[in-house]
Order: structure tokens, then C-alpha cells, then sequence
């Protein structure tokens, strides 16, 4: 396994990292999306920790606090041996304190999930949103609260505007407060928004990339293309309304071009599609997940071999889209061209 700065901090994480919003299993999305126990979340963690795979990821939200019970009890004894990111701010209940990024909320929320987690520190905390009702001070402020008290390693964010996401670090350097350091977002050959303006900020400001959802919420498996709809037991048909949005066609040329590469390599079109977002700028780890053990050992064969020149070429253009203003002059004209290098 490949390990890798975490932005500009002193942080090593693993290429390949392990999601377990499968772990727990409650609600339509969370249900769907798998119902591992500790029992079987404990089997998927060895075979992560035999490959190198050494930090787990997880949020409150998922399955209602489950994810991070089920989590917890999967890495008791061996703590020591794992990097543990979780993620607060979006609504765990209908109350006014239940939800958002304020002081009161965010230390009840550390609290509890070092409780569900049954460890003493979070190795990296995520904002899981942007909230727009807590002050930008107020917010790095705590942050650098929980992080003296030893409960939080590091800091990030997650789906955050680039605008707030830049207002968080110069808060944080005026007050000599501790910078954020990880960005977790979404990205895949079928959704590379995040190329257009968080990809420079994140070049710029030291901020490495957590990658989500890599195979562009399952679309990216497979089993999906031309003439192949989604199959039958998809969990697609029960979350594709959670899912980032993608055109058919674009999502067809996508897939033509990944199995035109897997067929070279002789690699799955998972594994191809988890090597691409490993080459590109500021990813620090790619995020995977799987409901079984198969899912899991295919994911890990991403590493350790390299696509060519000529194949992330292929890639690129098949997934290529011109991007919204203000950057789509910055593709097009030739002048604007000049004033911006591309990073990718």
C-alpha cells in the first residue's frame, strides 16, 4: 500500500481507505446500502489491515450512530493500529441543537461519537457540510478547543464551497489557530466537478482529497452500460435519488472507454476506475466501500500497478465536460488559457 501526506500536514494515510456507511444498516439509504455487523465489519477490517488499508471513515449520521458503533466494537483492540475519520453537521434529530456546526453542538457531537467509537481521540473530524448559521470563528475556534484537549488529531471538511472553505483557513492563520487539512468530496471519472475550482484551492492552501462515492455511487461497476440497464438487486433503484446526477450518455462514453481499458489490462473496471482517481493532483486516499468480501478484495486490487500515458489519456477525454461559468472560458479561448494552466 502506497501512504501519502494528508494535505500539508504531518498526517500519513493509506492510497486506498475504507468507508463504512455499509456498517449498521438503518434507514432507506443506510439500509440499502448495506447491514454489516461486528462480526462481519470485524472480517472486512482484517482483510483491509492485511492490504495496507489502515484508516476507516465513517460519520454520525450514517444508520443513525450505527456505523460508528458497529466500527467501534470492529477495532477494539487494536486501536492503536487504525486511523479513525468521522464526520458531524448534518441533522441527527429535529431538535434546534440537533444539527450544524455550532460550539455546543460540535463538542456534544465529538462527545458522542468517542462514546459510540469507545476511543479516547478522532484522528481526523470532518465537517460534514457547510453550515451557513455558525460563524467561521466560532467554528475554527472550537476546532482548535478540541483539538488542544487531545479529542481531535485533525481537521477538515467535507462538501464545502471553496469560497468558506478559503474564509476557514485565513481565520485560522490570523489567529494562529490549526488549518484544515482534509477535504472530503465527491469524485469520479463521471463527476469531476471538483477539478474545476477545489482542486486548485486544495493545490494551493495544502488541503489533500478524501474521495467519496470513487465509482460514482455504483454506476462505475460494471454492471451498468449500453444496452444493460440497472440490474435487479441494485441498491441504485432505491438510492439513485440521493445520488450526484449524471446523463446516460455521458455515463455510457464513460463506461465504453473504462472497458475498452479494463479489457487491456485485464483489470475490472472498478479497479480501473479507482487507479485513474489515484493519479490525479491532491487526492491523498480514495475512500472505498463494499457490502461482502468479494467487493472488498476487487476494490483493493486498484493498487500496485499503473495505468499508461495512453489510457488516462483515453480516460480523460471520455469523461471530459466543459465546465460552468466563470471557467468555461478559461477552456474555450485561448487568451483565458494562458492565464490558467490546467492541473489535469
Amino acid at each position: 500500500m502506497d501512504y501519502r501526506q494528508l494535505g500539508a500536514s504531518g498526517l500519513r494515510v493509506p492510497a486506498l481507505s475504507f468507508g463504512t456507511g455499509t456498517f449498521g444498516g438503518k434507514g432507506p439509504l443506510f439500509g440499502a446500502w448495506g447491514q454489516s455487523d461486528a462480526a462481519e465489519a470485524r472480517r472486512l477490517l482484517d482483510i483491509c489491515l492485511d492490504a495496507g488499508v489502515t484508516l476507516f471513515d465513517t460519520a454520525d449520521v450514517y444508520s443513525d450512530g450505527a456505523s460508528e458503533e458497529v466500527l467501534g466494537a470492529a477495532i477494539k483492540g487494536r486501536r492503536d493500529a487504525v486511523l479513525v475519520s468521522t464526520k458531524t453537521g448534518l441533522p441527527m434529530g429535529d431538535g434546534p441543537q440537533d444539527w450544524g456546526a455550532s460550539r455546543a453542538r460540535l463538542i456534544r457531537a465529538v462527545e458522542n461519537s468517542l462514546r459510540r467509537l469507545g476511543t479516547d481521540h478522532i484522528d481526523l473530524l470532518q465537517l460534514h457540510a457547510y453550515d451557513a448559521h455558525t460563524p467561521a470563528e466560532e467554528l475554527m475556534a472550537t476546532l482548535d478547543r478540541l483539538i488542544a484537549a487531545g479529542k481531535v488529531r485533525y481537521a477538515g471538511v467535507s462538501n464545502y464551497p471553496g469560497w468558506q472553505l478559503m474564509k476557514a483557513q485565513g481565520i485560522a492563520d490570523r489567529h494562529g489557530w490549526p488549518r484544515l487539512v482534509a477535504h472530503q468530496v465527491y469524485y469520479s471519472l463521471i463527476g469531476r466537478a471538483y477539478e474545476w475550482e477545489l482542486m486548485p484551492l486544495a493545490v494551493d492552501q495544502g488541503v489533500g482529497a478524501l474521495v467519496w462515492s470513487p465509482l460514482g455511487w455504483g454506476r462505475l461497476t460494471g454492471k451498468i452500460g449500453r444496452g444493460r440497464p440497472i440490474p435487479r438487486g441494485s441498491r441504485l433503484h432505491d438510492t439513485a435519488q440521493f445520488a450526484p446526477p449524471v446523463a446516460d450518455e455521458h455515463l455510457y462514453r464513460v463506461v465504453d472507454a473504462l472497458e475498452a481499458v479494463a479489457a487491456e489490462t485485464g483489470r475490472s473496471v472498478p479497479q480501473v476506475a479507482l487507479n485513474w482517481l489515484l493519479r490525479r493532483p491532491t487526492v491523498a486516499s480514495v475512500i472505498i466501500g463494499a457490502r461482502d468480501e468479494a467487493q472488498l478484495r476487487d476494490n483493493l486490487g486498484a493498487v500496485g500497478w499503473a495505468l499508461s500515458p495512453e489510457q488516462i489519456a483515453a480516460l480523460d477525454a471520455a469523461s471530459e465536460q466543459l465546465p460552468p461559468y466563470p471557467h468555461t472560458p478559461y477552456r474555450q479561448q485561448e487568451g483565458f488559457a494562458r492565464l490558467a494552466p490546467r492541473l489535469v
